[in-house]
């Protein structure tokens, strides 16, 4: 049977609204007393009935994140490691994680609002920001609690963490150029996701620190699936003077690449350098394995998740900006050009 106040008010010989105050933590409680209620409490197998607590409070302790319909959907291991950086810390602060699908456009912000208004979130958690996140604009425009993984255009002030991906592209072109390589290819990710810009930036300036030019013909715009960095790199690599590196915007683009240069009969790292983005748990097993930017999706999404809770809970101080600095994991994938 189901232990309730009643029954630990009984047990402490107190009144149940002492009891009640004690187990909610308030100040006007002695301090030995509140101790000996907790005590029985747990002695005794009680567990607040957190319904009841959530209507008191006119909270719902849940976090929202909406994730996109379109590719690469769950394929991409970027999604677990970051619901799992959230749905963990989530868990250890006592909140709940909704995860909701949903094609970008009116119907997305048609979800966000139907979340909203139902009162089944205190605030959301976005990735992958665009360059003008309609999602970023709608939620400030509502006042409502959110973090992003990503900047935007946007003129607006609000809480996010973020990967220097100009960084983390220029560490790639200074390995690739001191590999003596000049002939780079690329295979970009969305012009709307705000971080291809940043990663494009820093290859090409990069690049341009070695006095290498990338000459345009060799860049092409994938959707960060495999499949993409597969048909992509055949068409690169079947050109009359194709590239002797290729750069993927993200791992499983690169995974692709890989592909396509050993069904050409290529041996990557040999006569094909390779390299990444995110360094996902597969970059590490790949045959080769993968030369890559570290990126901390699963901390990230944690540190996303409390600073959002902390928000909620109004212990918040201002809007965090922060960037974390990339590393450069070189591995088998990337050698010195072939004479």
């Amino acid at each position: 049977m189901k232990v309730t106040i009643k029954d630990v008010a009984k047990k402490v010989n107190l009144s149940i609204t002492t009891v009640s105050r004690a187990l909610h933590d308030y100040d006007d409680v002695n301090p030995e007393t509140k101790q000996r209620i907790i005590e029985a409490a747990r002695e005794m197998g009680y567990s607040p009935n957190s319904l009841a607590q959530r209507l008191q409070k006119q909270q719902a302790d849940t976090i929202g994140l909406v994730l996109p319909t379109f590719s690469p959907r769950f394929a991409d291991p970027f999604f677990s490691e970051i619901l799992a950086g959230i749905g963990n810390m989530a868990a250890e602060l006592g909140f709940d994680l909704l995860v909701s699908t949903c094609a970008p456009g009116e119907q997305e912000i048609e979800t966000y609002k139907n979340l909203i208004e139902g009162a089944r979130v205190d605030g959301f958690i976005i990735v992958r920001t665009r360059v003008f996140d309609p999602r970023i604009e709608y939620l400030l425009s509502q006042k409502f609690a959110f973090t992003a993984f990503g900047r935007s255009q946007s003129n607006s002030t609000y809480a996010y963490v973020d990967e220097d991906g100009y960084l983390g592209m220029k560490l790639i072109a200074e390995h690739l150029a001191k590999l003596g390589h000049t002939r780079v290819g690329c295979i970009t990710s969305n012009s709307d996701l705000n971080f291809t810009r940043f990663r494009m930036d820093g290859l090409r300036d990069g690049l341009t620190d070695y006095k290498i030019v990338i000459d345009e013909n060799l860049i092409r715009i994938g959707d960060l699936t495999q499949k993409s960095g597969y048909k992509n790199a055949f068409e690169l690599l079947q050109m009359p003077d194709p590239p002797t590196a290729i750069v993927a915007f993200n791992d499983l683009m690169a995974f692709g690449v890989m592909s396509a240069a050993q069904k050409m009969g290529l041996v990557v790292g040999k006569d094909l350098s390779v390299t990444g983005f995110d360094d996902i748990p597969m970059a590490e097993f790949s045959h080769p394995s993968l030369t890559t930017v570290s990126q901390p999706v699963y901390k990230i999404g944690g540190m996303l998740c409390e600073m959002l809770i902390k928000m909620i809970n109004g212990i918040s101080n201002g809007q965090p900006h922060i960037v974390l600095k990339p590393t450069l994991i070189e591995r088998k994938s990337t050698e010195a050009v072939k004479n």
